[in-house]
């Protein structure tokens, strides 16, 4: 029933339960046995009032088509709205852009048309859905892992090596219940990374965030001893602060690459790094060649 409605089947199964498959007429329970040629029918409700209001609040729409959009969301900005973010949200921004009837509805109507978010101060790319059927699409991607999604992060200290995969699983911090970090029940989790570049005393990653885990970057890096430049929660003294100029973390959802829901074209978005982030990197790159230039008026006698 799923695949034939184009719908999530948690979605479907709850329809199910409210009643809303029937068969002649009659309301039909998931486990029930169908006779051959039985035609049934699924009454999908209306979306339901998003009470959260529009907003006029600019958005930078890297990819659109008639199923998604893809964002390019910037640091400072909540995903959707939850306890003290009430407004100015991507979810406010999005109602305001295309109205509750131009999203996707079934992951509730506190986040109509998203399927996955990123934290307040990561910038970059997210997926939006602009109908049901695409919303449940980008989910079975999302649970298929068939979504690559590539970061990038300046991170303290020289990596060594120059590719890698970390495979440790998360969950919340027992110690400190606002955290996450990696613990023996958690959740698995997988993070490849590559050496982008080398600067001094920080190292610049591309990262592959194959699992989605709450923090999931941040927690692995650091517990490799590699914490991202600017985080507060899981960086401590010189990784806290980050280099000279950085006013928040240095964490930007860089590239998506997916399949359309037809399955017949591959949609590939990118979003450079923000003014702000480049703008310490060029800072870093001319520390470097500072220490590794020589003056020419220096003299080497015997």
């Amino acid at each position: 029933m799923a695949d034939a409605s184009g719908l999530s089947r948690s979605y479907v199964q709850r329809l199910i339960a409210d009643g809303r498959l029937t068969v002649d007429g009659r309301p039909l329970r998931a486990s029930a046995a169908l006779e051959p040629g039985a035609r049934l029918e699924l009454d999908v409700p209306d979306a339901e009032p998003v009470d959260d209001l529009p907003e006029d609040i600019p958005l930078s729409v890297v990819y659109e088509d008639d199923d998604i959009l893809i964002v390019d969301k910037p640091a400072g900005l909540v995903t959707h709205p939850a306890p003290g973010h009430r407004s100015g949200t991507l979810v406010n921004a999005l109602l305001g852009r295309e109205s509750a009837a131009g999203l996707g509805s079934i992951a509730g109507r506190r986040r109509p048309g998203i399927v996955h978010r990123l934290d307040r101060d990561t910038s970059g790319l997210l997926m939006v859905a602009r109908n049901d059927a695409a919303q449940a699409h980008l989910q079975g991607l999302l649970k298929a892992r068939r979504v690559r999604k590539t970061y990038l992060a300046l991170v303290q200290g020289s990596v060594a090596a120059q590719l890698g995969r970390i495979e440790a699983p998360i969950g919340r911090d027992p110690r400190h219940r606002t955290r996450m970090a990696v613990v023996p029940d958690g959740r698995a989790a997988t993070t490849g990374y590559r050496v982008r570049e080398r600067l001094g005393g920080w190292t610049m990653l591309e990262l592959d965030l194959v699992t989605g885990r709450t923090h999931q970057i941040r927690v692995h890096l650091a517990s490799i001893g590699h914490p991202v430049a600017g985080d507060p929660l899981y960086g401590g003294g010189t990784s806290r602060r980050g280099p000279d100029g950085l006013s928040r973390l240095f964490l930007h959802s860089w590239r998506l690459e997916l399949v359309d829901r037809a399955g017949e074209r591959l949609i590939r978005a990118e979003a450079p790094l923000p003014d702000d982030l480049e703008g310490v990197l060029e800072s870093l790159r001319s520390d470097v060649a500072g220490v590794l230039s020589v003056p020419h008026d220096v003299r080497v006698t015997s």
